[in-house]
């Protein structure tokens, strides 16, 4: 008997999700190794459907949970593909017929009957079309930032984000016939087939989200010699490069260095590039201003990679936390007397943001902060003189991934 069209797109969703919820993988590096077989159409499914799933996962489980007698196991099949199946009607609109079709097969050799019965039931009533997120984000989040952003972030999630583009000058940017500008060299667009886009092969703009384009705005302009210490995949690299630095990009991963390299050939823009590991490199001489983007839980990214929120567990933002203060030691060592260190992360979690730069400035009592501005419309520093940016902000205009950005300027 054939097997019903779009099966092997949900079987490579399924085997996602598996890597992602039992294994520990990112998305992206769970559908490289899962939708190998797949066409672009096909791989561009698969992954929608594992992301929905991921968006809506605790709301999917209630759902599940008040069909069933006993409750399935977190990591039974028969739970995997329900959750996978109610993901397509919610987030997808596939018709039933069709989820219904496609889910059976996933569980051949197992409880056919009880997902069918269960699935029915509830294709037949009202989903519940909101989620919330792990137990343990909302606790975390309810107690750094309160009710309104845990509700946001709830909106949030369940929302595809933008496309926003940085653009090599503002000439090219104001040009632009696409999307609007919220910032200099800024345009924001629906999500779009990048490739397709006008002035990709031209390479006069990368993807970036605006959130992330803050930190190198912070770079004064009249730092000549920029240390880009975290580098890859290179959007900062980039901007650092058109606004007229000399820049060094520093990193210790030699493959993702290699699509730095990609990126600043399709742009015609120029900076060094280094692979090493930034705790253990030195220079000869030091810098006038150095970005650190560090290593991070990401749990600020989690509209655009919603396996963050089940990846950055408690241990993990502790790790990443002692990475992070021992890479500011670091960089304090390579930035002149006078010079700007930039310090930023994609995270929500105040340990990695906030408490960092707390701590290194009890620490390092020669650096002070300057107070930050993002360039972005209706985006201003908290009162402390950092950056703080917090689901919810910008909202009726798509939004941003959570962020923290701080300047720090050495004295002597």
């Amino acid at each position: 008997m054939p097997s019903p069209p779009g099966l092997a797109e949900r079987r490579a969703a399924l085997s996602m999700l598996d890597a992602v919820l039992r294994r520990g993988l990112t998305l992206d590096s769970a559908a490289a190794s899962s939708c190998k077989s797949l066409d672009p159409a096909a791989f561009r499914l698969s992954l929608a459907i594992a992301g929905e799933t991921l968006r809506r996962l605790p709301a999917l489980d209630a759902m599940i949970d008040s069909r069933t007698r006993q409750r399935l196991p977190d990591d039974a099949k028969a739970r995997m593909v329900l959750r996978l199946a109610l993901a397509q009607r919610l987030g997808l609109d596939i018709p039933d017929h069709a989820i219904v079709a496609t889910a059976l097969p996933l569980v051949d050799g197992g409880p056919r009957r009880l997902v069918h019965g269960v699935l029915g039931a509830l294709l037949r009533g009202e989903l519940q079309q909101g989620t919330t997120l792990p137990d343990a984000v909302e606790q975390r989040w309810r107690e750094a930032w309160g009710d309104e952003v845990v509700a946001a972030a709830r909106e949030t999630i369940l929302q595809r984000p933008p496309l926003d583009l940085t653009f090599r000058d503002e000439e090219s940017a104001e040009s632009y016939q696409l999307g609007h500008s919220l910032a200099p060299k800024h345009r924001r667009l629906e999500s779009a087939a990048v490739p397709g886009l006008p002035g990709y092969d031209d390479g006069i703009w990368w993807v970036q989200d605006l959130a992330s384009s803050t930190p190198a705005r912070l770079i004064p302009q009249s730092a000549k010699r920029v240390l880009d210490l975290c580098a890859a995949p290179g959007g900062k690299t980039m901007q650092l490069a058109s606004a007229g630095h000399d820049v060094t990009a520093l990193d210790r991963s030699e493959s993702r260095l290699a699509r730095l390299r990609d990126n600043l050939a399709r742009t015609g823009l120029e900076a060094r590039t280094i692979a090493t590991d930034a705790l253990e490199w030195s220079s000869p001489e030091p810098f006038d201003a150095i970005l650190l983007d560090a290593p991070c839980s990401s749990t600020g990214t989690f509209r655009r990679h919603p396996e963050v929120l089940y990846r950055a567990r408690a241990s993990i933002i502790a790790e990443s936390a002692e990475l992070q203060s021992n890479l500011l030691d670091r960089a304090a060592t390579l930035v002149r007397p006078g010079g700007s260190l930039v310090y930023a992360v994609c995270s929500l979690e105040p340990e990695e943001g906030e408490e960092q730069v707390r701590a290194f400035l009890q620490h390092h009592p020669h650096f002070r902060i300057e107070p930050a501005t993002s360039g972005i419309a209706g985006l201003d520093a908290a009162a402390e003189g950092w950056l703080r940016i917090l689901p919810g902000m910008l909202k009726g205009n798509g939004g941003l991934d959570g962020f923290f950005t701080a300047h720090l300027v050495r004295d002597r």
